[in-house]
């Protein structure tokens, strides 16, 4: 999974944080996924553990150098993704690795939309029935097609590649007995259960 920080600039602001110049890249590990009606599993070495509301977007067709305007040929597709992170550690550690890196912390599903505009659609996150994030698309500061072709700049994207585009405004923290409800225009929603880890 590669992921893209600060992508809108409500969000940037919320957490102090300048707007990036260029997209900020950072890789969340495989260990990290988990599916639909899961449990995000909150470890014991974080006091503060956040939901990110996301547009994931699935690749397709290997995509190395590719430009914006050729970007889009290469998605497969677009599904629901949160980027759990254990904030306190990422301002600790300042890097994002151990952060965003703990088991259950890449939350993604229901499945692959194949038929999706990314450019304008809602994003949304619901804790435990109160509305938390809600955003749109079209408020990244980079959209879809200029990360992907900035990404394969740095690195080849392979087919089944996860790409993770940001979150808007409203991260929050997530308790033991927390619902979580990720939502995304046109594919749908993203639930989970929050539970304390041993």
């Amino acid at each position: 999974m590669l992921c893209v920080g600060r992508n809108y600039a409500a969000h940037a602001k919320e957490l102090g944080n300048e707007v990036p110049k260029e997209p900020l890249l950072f890789l969340k590990p495989p260990s990290s996924i988990v599916g639909p009606f899961g449990v995000v599993v909150l470890p014991r070495e974080s006091e503060r553990v956040e939901h990110e509301a996301e547009l994931g977007v699935v690749i397709g067709k290997r995509a190395h150098r590719v430009s914006a305007e050729d970007a889009l040929s290469h998605v497969l597709g677009y599904t629901i993704v949160c980027d759990v992170t254990a904030r306190d550690l990422q301002r600790k550690d300042v890097q994002f690795t151990r952060a965003k890196g703990f088991d259950t912390f890449c939350p993604v599903g229901p499945w692959i939309e194949t038929d999706l505009d990314p450019r304008d659609v809602e994003v949304t996150c619901t804790v435990s029935g109160a509305l938390r994030q809600k955003g749109r698309t079209s408020q990244m500061v980079f959209d879809v097609a200029t990360l992907i072709s900035a990404m394969s700049q740095v690195m080849t994207l392979e087919p089944g590649d996860l790409l993770v585009t940001g979150t808007p405004e409203g991260v929050g923290p997530l308790v033991d007995g927390d619902t979580l409800v990720v939502g995304v225009e046109g594919i749908g929603v993203l639930e989970l259960d929050v539970k304390k880890g041993a």
